[in-house]
């Protein structure tokens, strides 16, 4: 029933203002937490998935390794970790790079009006995913995803698209120089 679960509502500075049905919030484009899980494995790949054709919005396309909501009472990053377990099948240290705000028009009439809290880690054990919330998954090059962000962008999700270049200048700095 995930489209049952609450999700917590905030204001632009991240405080707390109440809760509304995950769904509900996506139809009346009402500002929430949300959060943006990228893995990278030792070679400096970042880790995709394709999202569950299934999915109650943007199905079938690629996206970071996992993304979702934080519950009532959880902690971002505590839910970025289960989040990731749920749809990946592994956990691993994470750390919050960033956060960031963004409102987009899905195809479906819902709206994604979220504050994003954007985490990384990384991983070079295999991936489990779960065939319910992940078709298929795959690590590329950051350059390798570039070009494939210039060349066909509707095969990607709109959050990733935003995050992206700033998730790039980060591992370009970080993962790829460790």
């Amino acid at each position: 029933m995930e489209s049952r679960l609450q999700v917590i509502l905030v204001n632009e500075q991240d405080e707390a203002v109440g809760v509304m049905e995950k769904l509900e919030a996506h139809q009346k484009a009402v500002l929430h937490r949300a959060f943006s899980v990228f893995i990278f494995n030792s070679r400096g790949e970042m880790l995709l998935q394709q999202r569950a054709f299934s999915k109650y919005h943007s199905g079938g396309l690629w996206t970071n390794a996992c993304c979702g909501h934080p519950s009532p009472g959880e902690q971002t990053a505590d839910a970025a970790a289960r989040r990731l377990g749920e749809e990946m099948g592994f956990t691993t240290q994470l750390d919050e790079l960033f956060d960031f705000i963004y409102r987009s028009e899905l195809d479906n009439g819902l709206t994604e009006y979220e504050l994003d809290h954007v985490f990384a880690g990384t991983w070079d054990a295999p991936v489990y995913p779960v065939k319910e919330e992940v078709n298929d998954f795959c690590y590329l090059s950051l350059d390798e995803i570039k070009q494939r962000l210039d060349s066909n962008p509707q095969q990607y999700t709109v959050w990733f698209r935003i995050i992206f270049p700033r998730v790039e200048a980060w591992a370009r700095k970080s993962v790829l120089t460790a």
